[in-house]
């Protein structure tokens, strides 16, 4: 139960947020009810803002911790998925293991949402959070912890593509009307999107993960889909969970991407039934294809986000 100091300490933190959120640049878009709000270079919803900032402030990482962290549809839930199946392999198995009647967002929590504040519910024995803040909001203790991060990116044309859909299946759910696909284009070209701009997200985990390789594995979408199992055993290891030869030998690796794959997370009862806090699970599952953005970009518009993908990254030595 929180205690009377907890609750006095959280009405003061929701008093001081709603006076400096109405001091910031806003927008309406993306057909979303509340008003997007840009901090520090970046775009959120208040929810998730005011979850940043308590989470700055309170968070405590522990030095065993593994934060996954991304833009929102770039692979979460499925890499959420493969690392908790790795993590938990002698505790559960394909029978029993909580993949099967929970979502993965209910598996492995959101640092901003569900432990901003005060962490004494956290399962430790499960070392496993998630993030969709960019690097530079990162708890202080995050990176003093010494604990791992893994970041996962992808296509900047697949990711508008899912985050549109995804945007408009909530607005939908809600029964508010979604934005057409151009207004919304013109919104993540300019860099006015959830957690955007999409790119100095990237950036901000790329370059952290050439200073920090030791603690901070960049992963990419489309290699994860190439080679699922080959980037499994690399991620694996990177956790300090590594396969062993005996168990490669039998296939566990195998067994954990099948019981992850999109196929067979997204046919799953409590995927196609339940929620997820206000947004049905469905939504979060769409397609999960490389290049699905060919059925819904114009040319001229791959080219357009290409240019400023290119532009964006310059120098960096990375490629999306």
């Amino acid at each position: 139960m929180e205690s009377h100091l907890e609750k006095q300490n959280r009405d003061v933190l929701q008093k001081s947020f709603e006076e400096m959120i109405s001091t910031l640049p806003k927008e309406n878009c993306w057909g979303f009810s509340e008003d997007q709000y840009q901090y520090q270079g970046f775009w959120f919803t208040p929810r998730f803002l005011q979850g940043a900032l308590s989470a700055q402030q309170q968070f405590q990482a522990q030095p065993t911790d593994i934060i996954l962290c991304s833009s929102p549809r770039t692979g979460t839930a499925w890499l959420k998925s493969l690392t908790f199946a790795t993590i938990t392999r002698t505790s559960y198995n394909d029978s029993t293991t909580p993949l099967l009647s929970k979502m993965p967002h209910d598996v492995v929590p959101f640092m901003e949402f569900d432990h901003a504040q005060f962490s004494t519910n956290r399962h430790l024995g499960i070392p496993l959070l998630a993030t969709h803040l960019p690097y530079s909001f990162l708890p202080r203790s995050i990176i003093d912890s010494g604990c791992k991060l893994i970041y996962i990116c992808r296509d900047p044309k697949d990711t508008f593509v899912s985050l549109y859909h995804f945007i408009a299946g909530h607005c939908k759910s809600q029964n508010t009307q979604p934005i057409q696909l151009d207004e919304a284009f013109e919104l993540f070209y300019e860099g006015v999107s959830m957690f955007g701009p999409y790119w100095d997200h990237v950036l901000g985990y790329w370059k952290a993960s050439l200073e920090r390789p030791d603690k901070l594995m960049f992963l990419k979408y489309e290699d994860l889909v190439e080679d699922t199992v080959l980037y499994l055993k690399k991620t694996a290891e990177f956790m300090g969970y590594p396969f062993s030869s005996e168990e490669q030998q039998q296939g566990v690796p195998e067994n954990i991407v099948k019981m992850c794959s999109f196929d067979n997370l997204s046919g799953l009862e409590v995927i196609k039934t339940g929620r997820h806090r206000e947004t049905e699970n469905n939504i979060f599952f769409r397609k999960g294809k490389v290049g699905d953005w060919k059925n819904y970009l114009t040319t001229e518009m791959a080219q357009r986000l290409d240019q400023r993908t290119l532009q964006k990254l310059s120098g960096s030595g990375l490629s999306l």
